[in-house]
């Protein structure tokens, strides 16, 4: 690769500390890393202040919210991770993407990432995320990481289990990344 692959986490979450949302974001982007070079960026959606809030068009944002949606946008690979609250991602976590350019993120490979209060929420992947990615008409990778509460200890994930599934899901996944960014 001639470059590092540009990877944006959009964090769903409204912590940006102690999250497991963000701990297995990190696990994902930990492993992603030791099988090639990656160039990580966040975008912490519950910390982008009132000009986000407020907007009822991208016209609305302020130049430093206007700068996290180009990322987001312009990255080789998006990781949206959000935590599953009453089966679905949160309502800010949205309102990015509301914000985004309808065609900005089509055939991008997106990598879905969630947690949640008990295994029951795993299929937020499959009928709330892949959803809103196929409107965009991106690449959503076939393979999406989900951890339940109990697989942490507070944000570090201690299940290895899902260390399995991450290393093994990954390495199915990342000749398609290295070809994305050969090609860019």
């Amino acid at each position: 690769m001639s470059r590092p692959l540009q990877v944006v986490v959009v964090n769903g979450s409204p912590r940006t500390e102690g999250s497991k949302t963000m701990g297995l974001a990190g696990l994902v982007t930990d492993t992603l890393a030791d099988l090639l070079p990656i160039e990580v960026r966040r975008v912490d959606v519950y910390g982008l202040g009132p000009s986000f809030t407020g907007a009822v068009g991208r016209e609305d944002v302020d130049a430093v919210v206007e700068e996290q949606i180009r990322a987001v946008e312009t990255a080789d690979l998006l990781i949206p991770a959000v935590p599953v609250y009453r089966g679905s991602y949160p309502g800010m976590f949205k309102h990015l993407f509301d914000l985004v350019d309808q065609y900005a993120l089509a055939n991008k490979p997106v990598l879905l990432v969630a947690t949640g209060g008990t295994e029951r929420h795993a299929l937020v992947l499959e009928h709330q995320l892949r959803p809103l990615f196929g409107f965009f008409q991106a690449l959503t990778v076939p393979v999406g990481f989900y951890a339940a509460a109990g697989s942490f200890d507070g944000a570090l994930v201690l299940d290895p289990e899902v260390y399995s599934r991450v290393e093994v899901g990954l390495a199915d996944v990342v000749d398609l990344l290295r070809a994305r960014v050969a090609a860019a």
